[in-house]
């Protein structure tokens, strides 16, 4: 299997680099994971064009037939047991591949959301662009292990 994580920018805290390796780690006994950072638009142009930009940077990198969720504000907030079984049923549907797709300091563009077979909330609270990719890693692997009947989740 592999999951695969686009998104814009890079992360500059050691801290959270650490946390998303660790967590890319623990992935490793389900699936392959590949993160692919796309160059982030500079803040001083106007925001609908940043997120244009972003956008179809990160379209570039999604074949056709791939299952996409989008990390939306917009999106449906889940339980981490519905994330465990839409992970399980994207990973079918889309031949052992998901891909997720995580906007920047701006957002995600429309045409991103559009693209998406799920748009999922991480809730209604703010946190960075960069911080979402250490959640979402961890509540993907947490998705494997409840699927798995692992002891994990609490």
């Amino acid at each position: 299997m592999k999951l695969t994580l686009i998104c814009p920018g890079k992360i500059r805290e050691k801290w959270l680099v650490e946390g998303v390796e660790e967590y890319v780690k623990r992935l490793s006994k389900y699936c392959k994971t590949q993160i692919i950072e796309v160059e982030a638009s500079p803040d001083y142009i106007p925001m609908d064009r940043a997120l244009a930009q972003e956008g179809e940077r990160i379209l570039s990198k999604i074949k056709p037939a791939e299952q996409v969720w989008a990390i939306d504000l917009h999106g449906k907030e889940m339980t981490s047991e519905q994330i465990s079984d839409a992970l399980i049923s994207s990973m079918e549907r889309g031949g052992g591949s998901l891909t997720v797709v995580i906007g920047g300091s701006n957002g995600i563009d429309k045409q991103v959301t559009d693209r998406a077979n799920l748009r999922i909330c991480l809730g209604k609270h703010t946190m960075t662009h960069t911080m979402t990719r250490l959640i979402i890693l961890e509540q993907i692997y947490r998705g494997f292990k409840i699927n798995s009947g692992e002891n994990y989740h609490k």
